[in-house]
């Protein structure tokens, strides 16, 4: 009988292999060709019976094809039950149409994915107006919110900081980051009029005078809305500011912009590779594919 088996590519091995680790599972290299004409053929190992995939899903028009037919060929190989670990899910931001001639990309991608797995492991998937995940995959789906991981890489306050949130749909994130991290918490107003177009208030004066502020995210790209965070909690008087998310998608440059504004320190959690990963995601990641059945 062959051990349970976790399948890696290449340029997220690392993390993979700290999930198989975690798992007490065996790793197997995901060997992807790729013809002239661009069509990719990935080719796997022989599988166990219960099977895992791990493939983030950051540049997702890179990857869901590959990942798509990498299912295909496990299943081939003797999987009969397979697991998508995508530590970050793509095409949830999307869930409503905002206006005509726009795709609900929610209803296209996630369940194009449900149907090639049995299971799925995701972390603080990008849900405004989607209640329930396995609802929006067709396949039993669980969202984990790392703040644990993220708090436990943080310093240790003398005392209890404010957690600012990016806008009212994070209070629930922020509400469990102050009850980690004994703080109280407060979401801003966020308007969205582009990519980089972004307003955010604050209904009132935020209480940070001499007080070290958390700034919490799932998603950050552009930088916009924690730069706007950011000035909001300086003019407040923060004697400290430092952010905490999720998904690091930032730039380089929007990474030093937040430096420059005054940010401490950000930490990220290593689902998305980015100079800020600090926090490490394969314990909580084992846990939650062991209650989806693994092995």
């Amino acid at each position: 009988m062959m051990a349970p088996t976790v399948n890696v590519f290449s340029d997220e091995a690392d993390v993979g292999e700290a999930l198989a680790t975690a798992l007490g599972a065996t790793v197997a290299l995901v060997a992807s060709h790729r013809f002239p004409d661009g069509e990719t053929m990935p080719v796997v190992a022989a599988q166990a019976a219960t099977s895992v995939i791990y493939r983030s899903l950051d540049r997702p028009n890179d990857k869901l094809i590959e990942l798509l037919l990498t299912a295909d060929a496990c299943r081939r190989a003797g999987a009969r039950r397979l697991i998508l670990v995508a530590p970050y899910f793509c095409y949830l931001r999307q869930d409503a149409v905002f206006a005509p001639g726009e795709p609900l990309s929610r209803d296209v991608i996630a369940p194009l994915l449900g149907a090639r797995f049995d299971a799925i492991v995701t972390v603080q998937a990008h849900l405004h107006r989607t209640a329930d995940l396995s609802a929006a995959t067709g396949a039993p789906s669980l969202n984990l919110w790392a703040v644990e991981p993220l708090a436990a890489v943080l310093p240790a306050y003398p005392d209890p900081p404010l957690i600012v949130g990016p806008d009212e749909e994070s209070a629930g994130w922020t509400s469990d980051w102050a009850r980690r991290l004994g703080g109280d918490a407060v979401t801003l107003h966020k308007i969205r009029r582009g990519d980089r177009r972004i307003t955010v208030s604050a209904a009132r004066p935020l209480a940070a005078t001499g007080r070290a502020v958390v700034l919490v995210d799932d998603v950050a790209s552009s930088g916009q809305t924690l730069a706007q965070a950011v000035k909001l909690a300086r003019d407040a008087g923060a004697a400290s500011i430092d952010v905490a998310v999720a998904h690091a998608l930032l730039s380089r440059r929007a990474t030093e912009r937040l430096i420059r504004l005054g940010v401490r320190r950000i930490v990220s959690t290593d689902s998305v590779r980015h100079p800020t990963n600090a926090a490490r995601l394969a314990p909580l990641l084992a846990e939650a594919v062991r209650k989806m059945g693994f092995p």
